[in-house]
């Protein structure tokens, strides 16, 4: 059971999201939030608060009659769900649902405590509110996705319920679910904030964590298929320079490939003063795509590491505006929704993905190219040369969506458009940086997916099954179940769908 109090770790965040790990909002969260609520209502009577008793954005210079407070939140999230496109994904929601319950359970938002309970109840029972892709600008935060939330939240709209599109209404009937209750700001303070870039971020950085995973696991393996020299991920080598994150690479390299029979000491292949002959025939170094690991994957690792640094602290901040003060008893008017901090780190999170792909497309372009490798066969074929296929066509594909991943790495951090009569002069494109970021993230999967098939085809020509590390063969055994070795052509989307599938769980 994961308990929503002081803060969310990543790895709490993980449990919910893909274990299912029950949720339950701690009774001093209630109290602190019905505290926020009893005090802004009291604090507004008087006072002109934005989004209380005013209009939204360029039109907050008209006050708001009291009789018609109330009908101004319901306006106001009818009016924004306004989203098109594609729908986010179930997990994609329920990470936007748990970031916006973290964030408006610190009480500083003055909402009524049903919004806490019924946000509770949807992400429990896996209640998806239909959220689009498009139409956030990422500043007043992710105000038309989170207005597709909100709907839901007062009965509105439509959700995903046990794999069906369905009316909100339907399923608050078949479930015995009540709506919020509306009061004092529950529509603004439902819509003004990061929670679904920060959502969609956090999925982000989990698949590409596991991303990086793989990615090392490839590269190992590689070195084994080309009996690689041991020294390029040694701690002395890698230790002179000073990235930590190059550092790690390397001591993940050392770990997987300890008990490997395939890579050889350079102590005793090169430095012995056996080799007199004036051409050698294997190769004194490597390929950059094989012996720069280290180097290449050591900044990926650490900017998927800063990014989630930055998810964690975006998760349990307050996002909406304006803030609420208990303590000192005030409202503070502000900026908190603007979603910067996320959009620069999904624009570096995605550039580092696409690196990682192109690492990817380049160790497969080895194993395909017989002239470079010089041990397999084209298209690593274990059929008849020039009448069966093996891998080539699955390399197209790698190489295009490769290709799509470096255009998709164009910043959006830097995209701004003016909007809302120019009130948001200066927008983060946040939500629109995340979404794309998935992209390109699923992405890499179907390219690592490719690798990793052409990868076990080329340890089966060589008859390596039984000299690969540990970790290489327990893979290579799970990836064999799902797709045989193979010599007769066939389709192969199927098997690379089943690999990415497996790569991503």
């Amino acid at each position: 059971m994961i308990s929503v109090d002081k803060k969310l770790t990543l790895s709490q965040v993980y449990e919910v999201l893909f274990n299912d790990e029950p949720l339950r909002v701690h009774n001093e969260v209630i109290d602190v939030v019905e505290k926020s609520h009893l005090f802004l209502k009291e604090f507004a009577a008087n006072k002109i608060i934005y989004g209380v008793n005013t209009g939204f954005g360029p039109m907050a210079q008209y006050r708001i009659k009291d009789e018609d407070t109330h009908q101004l939140q319901y306006n106001l999230i009818r009016s924004h769900a306004a989203g098109t496109g594609d729908l986010l994904s179930p997990l994609q929601v329920k990470a936007a649902m748990l970031t916006r319950l973290t964030n408006i359970s610190k009480g500083k938002s003055g909402v009524h405590r049903s919004v806490i309970d019924l946000l509770q109840e949807f992400i429990s029972q896996d209640i998806t509110p239909v959220i689009f892709a498009h139409g956030g600008v990422g500043a007043s935060g992710d105000l038309v996705q989170l207005a597709h939330l909100a709907l839901v939240l007062i009965g509105e709209g439509e959700v995903l319920y046990k794999g069906e599109r369905k009316l909100t209404s339907a399923v608050f009937e078949e479930l015995n679910l009540t709506p919020i209750e509306v009061v004092v700001r529950e529509g603004l303070s439902l819509i003004n904030g990061t929670s679904v870039m920060t959502g969609i971020g956090l999925v982000n950085f989990f698949y590409a964590r596991k991303l990086y995973d793989w990615s090392i696991w490839l590269a190992c393996t590689m070195n084994e298929v080309v009996k690689a020299h041991d020294d390029h991920y040694s701690s002395t080598l890698n230790g002179v320079k000073l990235h930590q994150g190059q550092q790690a690479v390397a001591a993940a390299m050392r770990e997987h490939l300890a008990d490997s029979a395939l890579i050889k000491k350079r102590e005793e292949d090169l430095y012995s003063g056996n080799n007199q002959e004036e051409i050698f025939k294997d190769k004194v170094q490597e390929y950059y795509s094989l012996r720069c690991v280290p180097q290449i994957l050591g900044p990926v690792l650490e900017t998927i590491t800063q990014a989630g640094q930055i998810l964690e602290d975006e998760l349990n901040s307050v996002s909406d505006n304006p803030i609420i003060s208990v303590d000192d008893k005030n409202v503070y008017h502000g900026g908190n929704f603007h979603g910067d901090y996320i959009s620069l780190e999904m624009d570096k999170l995605k550039l580092a993905v696409t690196r990682l792909t192109m690492l990817s497309e380049r160790q497969l372009n080895y194993l395909m190219n017989s002239k470079i490798n010089e041990i397999l066969p084209p298209f690593v074929n274990m059929g008849k040369l020039g009448f069966n296929f093996g891998m080539q066509g699955a390399q197209f594909t790698a190489t295009s969506t490769t290709a799509e991943n470096q255009t998709l790495s164009t910043s959006m951090y830097v995209h701004s458009i003016p909007n809302n009569n120019d009130n948001q002069d200066i927008v983060s494109m946040g939500t629109n940086a995340a979404i794309i970021a998935h992209k390109v993230i699923v992405n890499a999967f179907e390219v690592l997916a490719i690798q990793m098939i052409s990868v076990c085809q080329a340890i089966d020509i060589l008859n390596y099954q039984n000299f690969v590390s540990s970790k290489t063969k327990m893979v290579y055994n799970d990836v064999r179940n799902i797709i045989p070795a193979f010599s007769d052509d066939k389709p192969l989307y199927p098997a690379i769908q089943q690999v990415k599938e497996y790569l991503m769980k």
